[in-house]
């Protein structure tokens, strides 16, 4: 720590050491310097380079210039890639022979470090250079936070590739930051879409040699082969052979499925239950085209254990489904029954016995215990209970305590029980409710737009209006300048323009008016039209009224709601909303 020293002399040697001859060296002078830059040489395993530095060792002195300067030589992992790092709260003060000093200061650096000097480091002169005038102009440079600079560059070597395999198909993640695994979610069945790459094969390669700032020759590591693939595939999965892998792509959707040491991929599956122990939750998606069959049909057990979830395009339940169960498909049949907590979702869906949550589009359903039903068409054989909302329902039996909401129809072909609630609602599905909600909303903001434009209308209209006829003289004047040659007055001209403009203006916030005005009653016409739908509702009972019942029709615009309670033993069967000769909205037997 108190010695330093000087450079004396740099004395480099090369020699190509075939077969480990231990060839003679030979200096290189510095004229010959440029010939190292042949990186065909400098990549050749057999060639060697070395370094040898002349010095004058002394002991350090107080007033050093760079005492202040607090740097280290730093390197990457391969030494390719050399940096001077200056620490924050370092100065350098600007000094005659600064450029020479500083290019001495990088190089006894380097040589400490065993780094080879005036060798990769064609950027070290534009470094100096660019520091030692920044220096000059501040007459010195004080670093308030860590600086970095490449000071040595060599040839860095291509990193060796291990074969490897992944297996893109298995989608499940480690759980990390402390989450706890969900062993339910543990993927009894990998699904795969056309297209997707099932699996890859990663073939090995062995990397390019370097060289480093070191004068080291840096040989690539042999590849580790562990993970040839021993299997086959079917037609299912194409093989795509090229220069850096293997790929398996799925030619159709379905699930992965092995037998032996041949992968394909199925549509088709058969189990005898979904439940935590055996399969856990299921998740193929929707568009994966796998269809799954649950044979377990004994009445004390469930088909689709506590909890669990299944995600697939198509499923068969033989028995039924259990509590807090989560069923979605496209298509979707229980020949068991539905738990009170499970959840059906499908585009098509049949089920037996239904006490749960179903939402789809077509919804058929054998018998409905108490259940909630959320679809566009529904029709029920017999209903006990129950809370139904579609487009359109259709009851065979309906018994007591059903409530049914329709935007379209509502017919019940034997009615049995009493203190049933049939309501006719245009908005009974969400996405009329939320149109209706946003319609009235913009009309309300185009409202107040339009009467504010209307009165600037108004505003421009009488101005233009006030002014014709000073503007036709002024007009007349600027014609007549014109005409005989004379220079026009600045203050004519000026007030030429600014009438101009006022009529601009009034043509813009004319048309914008008109064009809101037009939007404002398209508006008007679309929330009618909600008011339409209900006209052409129907609720229908092909049996005589029995017991207490109500019939509701919900108006949109005014939101009012329409009460009619059918008389015991009544024989009218089909009931709608008609408009009075007074314009009074009544709910009325007719006859279609």
């Amino acid at each position: 720590n108190t010695l330093d020293f000087d450079i004396l002399e740099i004395q480099t040697y090369t020699r190509v050491n075939k077969d480990r001859t231990n060839a003679d060296w030979e200096e290189i002078s510095v004229e010959e310097m440029h010939k190292l830059d042949d990186a065909s040489m400098l990549l050749n395993e057999n060639f060697q380079i070395k370094q040898e530095y002349e010095v004058e060792i002394f002991t350090k002195e107080d007033d050093n210039v760079f005492k202040n300067l607090h740097a280290a030589i730093g390197a990457n992992a391969t030494k390719c890639k050399i940096y001077l790092s200056i620490k924050a709260g370092s100065e350098i003060v600007a000094h005659p022979n600064f450029e020479e000093d500083f290019l001495r200061y990088i190089n006894k650096s380097k040589i400490r470090a065993g780094i080879l000097v005036n060798i990769f480091d064609e950027m070290v002169k534009d470094v100096v250079s660019k520091i030692s005038a920044l220096a000059k102009v501040g007459g010195n440079i004080k670093y308030d936070k860590n600086q970095t600079i490449l000071i040595a560059d060599a040839y860095e070597p291509t990193a060796t590739i291990n074969d490897d395999f992944i297996v893109h198909y298995d989608k499940k993640s480690p759980a990390s930051n402390g989450d706890k695994v969900d062993y339910a979610k543990r993927g009894f069945i990998h699904s795969v879409l056309e297209g997707d790459i099932v699996m890859e094969y990663i073939k090995p390669k062995k990397g390019k040699p370097g060289r480093n700032c070191r004068g080291e020759f840096l040989e690539p590591a042999e590849p580790e082969i562990k993970n040839i693939p021993d299997f086959n595939v079917d037609n299912t999965i194409e093989v795509i052979d090229n220069k850096d892998s293997i790929l398996y792509r799925a030619r159709v959707s379905g699930y992965i499925a092995q037998e032996a040491k041949v992968y394909q991929i199925k549509t088709d599956m058969d189990v005898g239950e979904i439940s935590f122990k055996t399969t856990g939750s299921v998740f193929t998606g929707l568009d994966s085209d796998v269809a799954i069959s649950v044979k377990e049909n004994d009445s004390l057990k469930d088909a689709i254990g506590t909890g669990m979830e299944v995600e697939v395009s198509e499923i068969d339940i033989k028995g039924n489904v259990g509590p807090n169960a989560k069923v979605h498909a496209k298509r979707a049949t229980v020949e068991g029954q539905t738990h009170r907590d499970s959840q059906m979702i499908a585009d098509d869906l049949t089920i037996n016995i239904h006490k749960g949550v179903a939402v789809g589009d077509n919804i058929k359903i054998n018998r409905l215990e108490g259940g909630t039903v959320d679809g566009k068409k529904v029709e029920i054989s017999q209903a006990v209970g129950g809370n139904i909302r579609a487009k359109e329902v259709e009851i065979g039996l309906c018994g007591s305590h059903v409530k049914v909401t329709a935007s379209r129809l509502i017919e019940i072909q034997k009615l049995q029980g009493s203190e049933n609630v049939f309501t006719i609602d245009p908005l009974v599905q969400k996405d009329k409710k939320d149109g209706l909600s946003e319609n009235k909303h913009e009309i309300e903001q185009l409202r107040i737009s339009v009467d504010e434009i209307k009165k600037e209308v108004d505003k421009y209209k009488k101005l233009v209006k006030d002014n014709s006829a000073s503007f036709n003289e002024v007009k007349q004047r600027l014609l007549h300048y014109k005409k005989n040659g004379i220079k026009m007055p600045a203050s004519f001209v000026t007030k030429y323009k600014q009438f101009n403009k006022i009529q601009e203006h009034l043509e813009n916030i004319m048309q914008e008016y008109n064009v809101k005005n037009d939007k404002l009653l398209l508006l008007a016409t679309k929330t009618v039209s909600f008011q339409d739908n209900i006209v052409d509702a129907r609720i229908i009972n092909r049996d005589r009224w029995v017991g207490h019942n109500e019939l509701i029709f919900k108006l949109v615009d005014p939101p009012v709601q329409l009460v009619y309670k059918p008389k015991e033993g009544s024989h009218d069967k089909i009931f709608a909303i008609v408009e009075t000769e007074d314009g009074v909205f009544e709910i009325q037997a007719v006859h279609k």
